[in-house]
């Protein structure tokens, strides 16, 4: 019986180490090896989603938003992020300032503040999302999400991938 314990407490330290995600170790990506995936607004490229030593997830993305239309509605969340245009023009609401913005602008929403884009620009807009989840952000943001009814599937400016 003591045997049977004993293995059984080694199999579940097993499969408890296999399922707890690596740490993302230094990396490279070549935005020619980034497959766009479309959305009911334009297009989705994911770069990152995982735990980094410091933080509990590290997420990356660029979005392509397509003239006139806006991501998803106004939102927010326990983790801060980064937004930075490569190119187009964005319309950014972020803690109530509304601003316009070209090539090379940077966002920065903080937490639990109501930010959100709309592509005011007459050609795509693309920017990257860098989102990160500090120690005990993610598990607050995975029970938000929870509770919260599904999402429809983007349609027009409605929601689409991305920030």
């Amino acid at each position: 019986m003591s045997v049977a314990l004993c293995v059984g407490i080694g199999v579940g330290q097993v499969a408890r180490a296999d399922s707890k995600a690596e740490v993302q170790p230094s990396a490279l990506w070549d935005w020619e090896s980034l497959t766009p995936s479309p959305t009911g607004v334009g297009q989705y490229r994911q770069v990152l989603r995982a735990p980094t030593a410091t933080l509990d997830e590290l997420e990356i993305h660029v979005t392509t938003l397509n003239p006139g239309l806006t991501s998803h509605p106004p939102h927010q969340h326990p983790n801060e992020e980064l937004v930075i245009l490569a190119s187009g023009k964005l319309e950014a609401t972020s803690n109530g300032k509304t601003q316009v913005l070209g090539p090379g602008s940077i966002i920065f929403n903080a937490a639990n503040q109501l930010h959100g884009v709309r592509n005011v620009g007459d050609v795509p807009a693309t920017y990257h999302v860098i989102n990160w989840a500090s120690p005990g952000t993610l598990k607050q943001r995975k029970a938000e999400a929870a509770a919260k009814p599904a999402d429809p599937k983007p349609t027009g400016a409605a929601r689409g991938s991305g920030r």
